[in-house]
């Protein structure tokens, strides 16, 4: 686990940590070399530590003076170093639970050698090395359990760290900033204007978390900020497969691929060029009205855009290797995001909104990219309806989620679980309105004529006998009948 940074990056973190004015809770420096097992503990104790003080790392330096902070040199050499006849850093990678990241670096500073260990911050659970969480106190270092207030507020943080606070790029000057991020699409989609001058537009986007200092000088760049507004995600190495692919596929099937792109630009400032691409290639319809032929959308743009930007926002970060994917066939649209959802899909209509990624929805509802009430998915429904397309299917295979979206298809070629979905869908979509679904709504909505009453009743039995739906009042008389979701 051994980085690559460049010496100036490291050399510049060195003498940055030197400046502290004394050694605090994220850093400890050391004259000489310890034994395996206690920087095994520090590695756990700085961990916690960074997590309990909001810090992107915590940091064990050797060849530094304690009290002055002089660089003085030291003989350690991580590389070299064994416990019993394992590399040291293979060893204490075995004795920490979780496993974190760490990097040893070995640098000259002032022609003196200088050993520097950098240590991620505990992620979703207190770090422990041998069976035992550690965290600091001043600048000593203690077991966690002897300190109850401090592991129940390191707890709370890890309720609240979230994808987006980590670095996507570290030590970036102020105009690499600005090359790297597409800051006028950001006060453009916030309908601010631009700043004057680049300290004022840096302060801008270190507010709204996209940037922040780096202890090494310079800024560090946030996930948050390279996701939403990279110019070219490819720029960030850890985020290139969050790009967003689309692929148009021949047929029903995937077995002969017309076209694929991959949308490299941020989430934010990418998003309307996004919808303009997948909107262009989306199979049409002609429609002849009064003589005049018109062309119309097969599937409803509004449910398209709601629809991508869910899959967006909600996809699990944490899932390496898949990004979110718009693949687009003949008959259908599939959208997928890594990560299940964190509701049931039955309930998508009527539960409050939840996500794992509250920062980057927050600036996505703010740049009017998302909904602020969490109502995407009703619009979604009612779109389809509004078009009398087969309802869309939710569906949640191994590690991900899924929405399909169909185009049109006759009530009569639907097969049973497509009329069932429909039913259920529209009866959800009626109680979050607080209405119901009745005969008359159900007609409407598949486009059914007054006449065929009885078509609508055997849909409306069909359900009920699947469980999907169940009647308001039993006691009601059949004209009167209404029905709600089998959970209402």
């Amino acid at each position: 686990m051994s980085g690559n940074k460049g010496n100036d990056y490291l050399v510049g973190l060195v003498r940055e940590l030197c400046k502290l004015p004394r050694e605090t809770e994220w850093v400890e420096f050391k004259g000489s070399y310890s034994e395996p097992r206690t920087v095994g503990e520090y590695i756990a104790a700085l961990a916690n530590a960074a997590a309990l003080h909001g810090k992107t790392r915590g940091y064990v330096l050797w060849g530094i003076e304690d009290g002055t902070h002089a660089i003085i040199g030291t003989s350690f050499a991580p590389a070299a170093e064994k416990k019993g006849n394992e590399p040291l850093e293979s060893w204490l990678l075995q004795m920490l639970r979780p496993r974190i990241d760490f990097r040893f670096h070995e640098i000259m500073v002032d022609g003196l050698r200088v050993a520097l260990l950098e240590i991620d911050r505990a992620a979703h659970q207190p770090v422990a090395f041998m069976g035992n969480e550690f965290i600091r106190v001043g600048s000593a270092k203690r077991k966690l359990k002897d300190y109850p207030e401090k592991e129940r507020e390191l707890w709370h943080i890890f309720d609240r760290i979230g994808f987006e606070d980590g670095a996507a790029a570290e030590r970036v000057s102020g105009e690499d900033v600005l090359l790297r991020l597409d800051y006028p699409a950001y006060f453009d989609l916030l309908e601010a204007p631009l700043p004057d001058g680049r300290s004022a537009i840096l302060d801008a986007l270190r507010r709204d978390r996209l940037i922040e200092s780096c202890e090494a000088g310079g800024f560090n760049i946030t996930n948050l900020g390279a996701i939403l507004f990279a110019r070219r995600l490819g720029d960030f190495p850890q985020l290139r497969r969050k790009a967003v692919r689309v692929i148009q596929y021949r047929g029903r099937d995937r077995t002969e691929t017309i076209r694929e792109q991959e949308d490299g630009r941020g989430y934010a400032s990418g998003f309307e060029g996004l919808l303009g691409y997948v909107n262009g290639i989306l199979p049409t319809n002609e429609v002849v009205e009064k003589a005049l032929r018109r062309t119309v959308p097969m599937f409803p743009e509004l449910a398209v855009r709601e629809v991508a930007a869910n899959a967006l926002i909600h996809q699990d970060f944490l899932v390496t290797g898949a990004g979110p994917m718009i693949e687009i066939f003949d008959d259908r649209i599939e959208i997928t995001n890594p990560g299940e959802p964190l509701v049931d899909t039955e309930r998508f209509l009527d539960t409050p909104p939840r996500s794992r990624n509250e920062t980057l929805a927050s600036l996505m509802r703010r740049v009017g990219i998302c909904e602020e009430r969490g109502s995407g998915i009703d619009k979604v429904v009612s779109q389809v309806e509004l078009y009398q397309l087969p309802a869309p299917l939710f569906e949640v295979p191994p590690g991900s989620t899924r929405v399909v979206l169909f185009s049109h298809k006759p009530l009569a070629d639907m097969d049973g679980s497509e009329r069932v979905r429909a039913c259920y869908l529209h009866a959800c979509l009626k109680y979050v309105m607080r209405d119901f679904l009745t005969n008359a709504s159900l007609r409407e909505r598949f486009g059914i004529k007054e006449s065929n009453k009885a078509v609508a009743s055997r849909r409306i039995r069909e359900a009920v006998d699947e469980g999907a739906i169940k009647p308001f009042d039993e006691h009601a008389s059949r004209k009167l009948m209404k029905y709600v979701p089998f959970w209402a």
